[in-house]
């Protein structure tokens, strides 16, 4: 029995993808689980912003078949003065007829997000990111404090998800708490969806 995760994230200047290929890395630590990467266009203040439908680099535009398709999912998103940003709100207000059909009830989620200080925001991104996610009747996870790195850290890392410092600068490389945390993070979110997919399964062989 294969579970396929989607990774889900908008990413500006490449945290929040790096991030997204270690929590991929976490859930294909796990076997029969599998990530499916997936990213959100930009978004323009001033009129309707027409992107190629392929991205010139790194993962394909995530469309709704995605969300309905998945057996758990990941969302990441910088933080935007303690919001996510608007391109991943974008995407998420145009999922309302898989609100309607219920087709994201009972599946797990979880949160990551990366920001340029220390206290830029990170937890109340996580907690932005979430609100949609419960709305769906998704079941959200964070990071619990079994993850020794959660102690430790001097960089990222909350219990409401996985978080990077990126610097002024957002150049800062993720450390190792932080990569650590990350695909600890996706495992756990691999393992609870085979756990409610074995679930769903007995339920419907009864």
């Amino acid at each position: 029995m294969s579970c396929e995760i989607l990774v889900l994230y908008y990413s500006r200047h490449g945290a929040v993808a790096g991030m997204a290929q270690h929590i991929a890395r976490g859930i294909e630590s796990v076997a029969h689980a599998c990530a499916r990467l997936r990213t959100v266009p930009a978004v323009s203040t001033v009129c309707e912003a027409v992107e190629d439908t392929i991205p010139e680099s790194g993962a394909p535009y995530a469309e709704l078949a995605d969300l309905e398709q998945c057996q758990g999912l990941a969302l990441g998103s910088p933080t935007r003065f303690g919001n996510m940003a608007a391109p991943l709100k974008y995407f998420l207000d145009t999922t309302s007829p898989l609100w309607l059909a219920g087709a994201l009830t009972g599946k797990p989620a979880t949160v990551f997000t990366s920001t340029s200080s220390m206290h830029g925001g990170q937890e109340t991104t996580l907690l932005s990111m979430m609100l949609p996610l419960l709305h769906h009747g998704m079941l959200v996870q964070g990071l619990p404090y079994a993850e020794a790195e959660l102690l430790t850290t001097r960089s990222g890392g909350t219990p409401y998800g996985a978080s990077h410092l990126a610097g002024a600068n957002s150049d800062l490389p993720l450390s190792e708490e932080e990569k650590t945390l990350c695909q600890a993070q996706g495992r756990r979110l691999a393992q609870t969806a085979l756990v409610l997919q074995a679930a769903q399964a007995e339920v419907h062989r009864r």
